[in-house]
C-alpha cells in the first residue's frame, strides 16, 4: 500500500527514530570485559528481542566523573539528538573524594541539559561501600534521588543491586572488586530495563 507513495510521505508514515544515549563511566564502558558483553551491549540485544525500534549510543568512558560528563554532554546531545538520556556517573567522584555538592550540581545540570534538548532523562544511581562511613554512604546515595526529584527525571536507585549486595558478591566482580564481571551484566541490565522501557514512546 505504501509502495506508491513518494519518499517524503514514506518518511512521514514511518515512526520517528528513537535513540538512547548512555553517558557513563567504566561500569557502562565494558571495562575489563569482552567487547559486546557489557550491560549496554545487552541492552541493544534486548531492544531487538523485544522488537523495540530504538538504537543505542554508548558514550561511556572509563574513569569519567560527573564533571567530565557535563563537559562532554552538549556536543553529544547536538550530535545524537537522543530520545532518552541515561546518566550513569558519580561513582568516580566518590572514589576521588570530590565534593558531593559538585556531584549533585553536575548531575542536575546534565539532567536539565538533556531535557532542554528534548530527551527524557534516566539517572542511574550508585552507592559506596560502608567503609566510607555511615553518613557519607547515606548522603551519597541520596544525591541521586534528590536530583531526580528536583529535575523530574526517572531514577534507577542502584545499578549494582543484586550484585554488590548479593550473598555471592565476590563471584560477581572482577579481581579489582570494583567492576562487575561478565556474569553480572544481565543483572545490571535487569535493574535498568524496566524503567527505561517505560520511557520509550510506544
Amino acid at each position: 500500500m505504501l509502495a506508491g507513495l513518494p519518499a517524503s510521505a514514506l518518511q512521514a508514515a514511518a515512526p520517528p527514530a528513537r535513540k538512547i544515549l548512555v553517558l557513563g563511566d567504566s561500569l557502562s564502558a565494558e571495562y575489563g570485559l569482552a567487547r559486546g558483553s557489557g550491560w549496554v551491549a545487552l541492552l541493544e540485544q534486548r531492544l531487538v528481542q523485544d522488537k523495540v525500534a530504538a538504537s543505542v549510543v554508548n558514550a561511556s568512558i572509563s574513569g569519567d566523573t560527573t564533571s567530565g560528563g557535563r563537559a562532554r554532554l552538549p556536543g553529544l546531545l547536538k550530535q545524537h539528538q537522543p530520545t532518552v538520556l541515561v546518566i550513569e556517573l558519580g561513582g568516580n567522584d566518590a572514589l576521588r573524594g570530590l565534593p558531593m555538592s559538585m556531584t549533585e550540581q553536575n548531575l542536575h545540570a546534565m539532567a536539565q541539559a538533556g531535557q532542554q534538548a528534548g530527551a527524557k532523562v534516566l539517572l542511574v544511581g550508585m552507592q559506596v561501600p560502608p567503609n566510607y562511613g555511615t553518613a557519607y554512604t547515606r548522603d551519597f546515595e541520596a544525591v541521586f534521588a534528590k536530583v531526580a526529584q528536583a529535575s523530574q527525571a526517572r531514577l534507577v536507585p542502584f545499578l549494582l543491586k543484586g550484585v554488590a549486595d548479593a550473598p555471592n558478591a565476590a563471584a560477581l566482580f572482577q579481581a579489582d572488586r570494583i567492576h562487575p564481571n561478565e556474569s553480572a551484566q544481565a543483572t545490571l541490565l535487569g535493574n535498568v530495563w524496566p524503567t527505561l522501557k517505560g520511557m520509550l514512546p510506544g
